[in-house]
């Protein structure tokens, strides 16, 4: 039987970022590294009234910002987009100068995962995106040729898939384009499908100290999909707020 530790309050983390920004994502299996940030309440909902906003606390919302910094692309699902209003990514200047110093882009792009491709492109999730950050549309080849016509008007499109969006051929194809660290931001089916695919390589779970949300987990699985492990790397905690970091298990399930 394993040891249960009782968790005491350590040294204070003056810069939310630094525990996951020492990690090595140069690792993974896989094309790139994926890894998964996530907020979800003490009941395991993942929205309040349809938006994921509503569960971010303070600190959440610093970290999750933050967070992108480490990115090479944000990886979000049309939903997500449309529900949360999405625009293109910001990060603090002084992010910005430390990735540009790296010889990074100042801003990770932002990818958008559809099959339908019923997307406002007049939305800020597109229009704000600098040049050197356009959005990216990852689709499949069924989509309808119409709307993937106008997509390419408005953003660079990747077909990963033929009558759907195949998680394994769109990391591929990000990873082929140069984004080595892939960070999934939701929603919930996108993410059970990337996790069924066995290509998710870390999880950053944010536990907001809030229930009565909407019956929606902060993943979906596929029906038939196996259990997937994952080996808890560190906690955090900013009031009644846990930032909880798990890696892929050591036996790769």
């Amino acid at each position: 039987m394993s040891r249960v530790h009782i968790l005491r309050d350590g040294a204070a983390v003056t810069d939310p970022l630094a525990p996951y920004a020492e990690v090595d994502r140069t690792r993974g299996p896989g094309p790139c590294w994926v890894m998964a940030n996530v907020v979800g309440g003490l009941d395991g909902s993942a929205a309040i009234k349809g938006r994921v906003g509503e569960l971010s606390t303070v600190s959440d919302a610093r970290l999750f910002s933050l967070m992108r910094a480490l990115a090479d692309v944000v990886l979000v699902g049309a939903e997500t987009v449309r529900a949360e209003g999405y625009g293109a990514v910001r990060l603090p200047r002084e992010r910005i100068e430390a990735r540009e110093a790296d010889g990074r882009p100042g801003t990770p792009p932002l990818a958008v995962v559809t099959r339908s491709l019923e997307l406002d492109w007049s939305a800020r999730a597109f229009t704000d995106a600098p040049p050197w950050s356009r959005t990216l549309v990852i689709t499949c080849a069924a989509a309808d040729p119409g709307r993937l016509e106008r997509a390419r008007q408005t953003a660079d499109v990747i077909l990963a898939g033929d009558d759907r969006v195949d998680p394994e051929l769109a990391m591929r194809r990000l990873s082929e384009l140069g984004h080595r660290v892939v960070l999934c931001e939701g929603g919930p089916t996108w993410l059970g499908e990337v996790v069924a695919a066995g290509l998710l390589d870390e999880l950053c779970y944010t536990v907001s100290p809030m229930m009565g949300g909407d019956p929606l987990p902060v993943s979906i699985t596929p029906a038939g999909a196996p259990l997937a492990r994952f080996a808890l790397c560190h906690v955090l905690r900013d009031d009644d707020t846990l930032f909880l970091r798990y890696e892929r298990g050591r036996d790769g399930q």
